[in-house]
């Protein structure tokens, strides 16, 4: 299994990353990406990535929560990362995000079409964040449809937000443990929708554990109840679960990873 999504590098796991990350390999979790959250956080990504090789894989990007006034000064400095020699795999964890604040979105629009322009310069795949944001999102994502891959990160939306992503050939949806949530209508919307060959794994940790895990930290090796979970809307073994969501990963990644 892959975790295409996951914020390891945290302070939540300074205590036990070690063990994070062996319970990881146990679980049979191959690999992990890291997406970035913004300028302060780059430092500690690569630690991690640098301590894991082979393991941990690093995105760089600016997370549209983190964009205030000052994001120009704040960008620049990832640019001139990307034009030299570096292991970033993505462009992320990028996007538009309105569900607790309007005050920056011209902003955030401006951030996430500046970091279209790095993934195609870069020829990187992007790590797309979305929450209450689906149209502020096209509008700039939509001229550039065809030229662009990624992964539009912990989908959980309706069956017209999925056929609408669908559309975006080069994008697989990212899937975590929301789809175990008992309110959650992700598992219908799955099943009527999305085919097997666009999702890949993910768990957003710290955040969103699965069930039987809800509440608690999320981490890397807690993919495998997503897994599990997505065997039983999809009707088929893990086994399949694990070959197919890998290869949609390798997909997206593989010219990195």
């Amino acid at each position: 299994m892959i975790d295409t999504h996951a914020h390891l590098y945290g302070k939540e796991f300074d205590d036990d990353r070690t063990a994070v990350m062996q319970r990881a390999k146990d679980a049979g979790v191959e690999r992990i990406f890291l997406p970035n959250e913004d300028e302060t956080t780059l430092t500690a990504v690569l630690t991690v990535c640098e301590a894991n090789p082979g393991f941990c894989y690093p995105m760089i990007g600016f997370h549209p929560e983190c964009v205030d006034k000052d994001f120009k000064k704040r960008l620049l400095p990832m640019k001139e990362l990307l034009q030299h020699k570096n292991p970033y795999i993505g462009i992320g964890e990028i996007g538009m995000d309105l569900y607790w604040d309007k005050t920056y979105l011209k902003e955030q629009q401006e951030v996430l079409e500046i970091q279209v322009q790095w993934a195609m310069e870069f020829h990187l795949p992007l790590m797309i964040h979305c929450r209450s944001a689906y149209s502020e999102l096209f509008e700039i994502l939509e001229p550039y449809k065809r030229q662009l891959t990624g992964v539009f990160h912990s989908f959980s939306g309706t069956e017209e937000e999925a056929s609408k992503l669908l559309d975006y050939d080069g994008f697989m949806l990212g899937i975590n443990g929301i789809v175990t949530f008992k309110k959650s209508t992700l598992s219908e919307v799955l099943a009527s929708t999305v085919p097997l060959d666009r999702l890949v794994l993910e768990t957003d940790s710290p955040y969103l554990a699965p069930v039987p895990y809800r509440g608690r930290r999320n981490e890397s090796s807690f993919v495998k109840e997503t897994a599990m979970k997505l065997s039983s809307v999809y009707c088929v073994g893990f086994g399949e679960i694990d070959r197919i969501t890998t290869k949609n990963a390798l997909k997206v990644f593989n010219s990195f990873v």
